[in-house]
């Protein structure tokens, strides 16, 4: 047998090459563009050397590990779930992305809050034109101006970096839009207060209330979540031409429930119910068919 023949005989078919180098490189790169697990084994400065199982290993800047206005808290050896974007870029390193690995999380997990009309959790973190943005954990939604209270916010820094519920209004994730609403959270707890609320009163109940709207049929009463009518002939026993004339909006009164509807929630209250009535005062003090002297 020829040296040829003995090499051929020792070493695998180009064919078999082929497969080996498939079997190596092929299953790496179907992993681009996934969300894969990887290890820290490593922090320099402000970069985290993560290791992801592939012939080099990746960096990725602290903050993409940190949640807006917090520091990044992670440590060698921790594991972590990462985007591979790129198995090897020119440098020879793996392409990694701790943000992109998040926001793909956080779509899956809108996705089905959406479809179950779910609230979610977020943090304020930035101001855009027309509103503001919002972190969902990892991925970021549009809050429009109007959708931030049920009353006009002027200043929203007390609600910056505060976890707190949002109602997803719409969302893209080919476009990678989403929309939310607190004001919607808002208005529906509110609605369930106000339920609340208007399953305690009972005509005859008495009360007190802050004076929220004037208008020229009466007033709007705030009982602490659901507004009840106060109307301009209910307000005093003497003539009031105008409600101003005897309230003033921010002013805590004392009113009773005189006609409650549990079905439309429409509450009718009273000032002057709460007061002897002068004309039975009168009448009592001067009896119909008494003689005067």
């Amino acid at each position: 047998m020829t040296d040829t023949a003995t090499a051929e005989e020792g070493m695998p078919a180009i064919e078999d090459f082929a497969a080996l180098l498939d079997e190596s490189y092929g299953a790496s790169d179907s992993l681009e563009g996934t969300v894969i697990k990887g290890t820290v084994i490593n922090i320099e400065n402000d970069l985290a050397i993560i290791d992801v199982g592939l012939k080099s290993e990746g960096r990725i800047p602290l903050k993409e590990f940190a949640a807006p206005g917090q520091d990044a808290e992670l440590s060698i050896g921790d594991t972590v779930e990462v985007f591979l974007e790129r198995i090897e870029n020119s440098a020879g390193e793996a392409v990694l992305s701790r943000d992109k690995a998040r926001r793909e999380e956080a779509w899956e997990k809108l996705e089905v809050a959406f479809d179950k009309n779910e609230r979610v959790e977020g943090i304020i973190f930035g101001r855009v034109k027309g509103g503001f943005t919002v972190d969902l954990s990892g991925a970021v939604a549009f809050l429009p101006g109007s959708q931030v209270d049920v009353r006009p916010v002027r200043d929203i820094g007390p609600l910056r970096g505060i976890p707190q519920p949002f109602q997803i209004l719409k969302m893209d994730r080919r476009r990678g839009n989403i929309v939310v609403s607190r004001r919607a959270v808002l208005e529906e707890s509110r609605a369930e207060a106000r339920s609340e609320l208007i399953g305690t009163l009972e005509e005859g109940q008495t009360l007190e209330g802050v004076v929220k709207n004037i208008t020229d049929y009466g007033a709007f009463v705030d009982l602490g979540g659901v507004d009840g009518l106060l109307h301009v002939t209910d307000i005093a026993w003497r003539r009031v031409n105008h409600p101003s004339e005897a309230l003033t909006i921010g002013e805590t009164v004392k009113v009773q429930v005189i006609r409650l509807n549990k079905e439309t929630q429409r509450i009718s209250l009273g000032m002057k119910q709460l007061e002897e009535d002068p004309w039975e005062a009168l009448e009592a003090k001067y009896p119909v068919g008494a003689k005067f002297t």
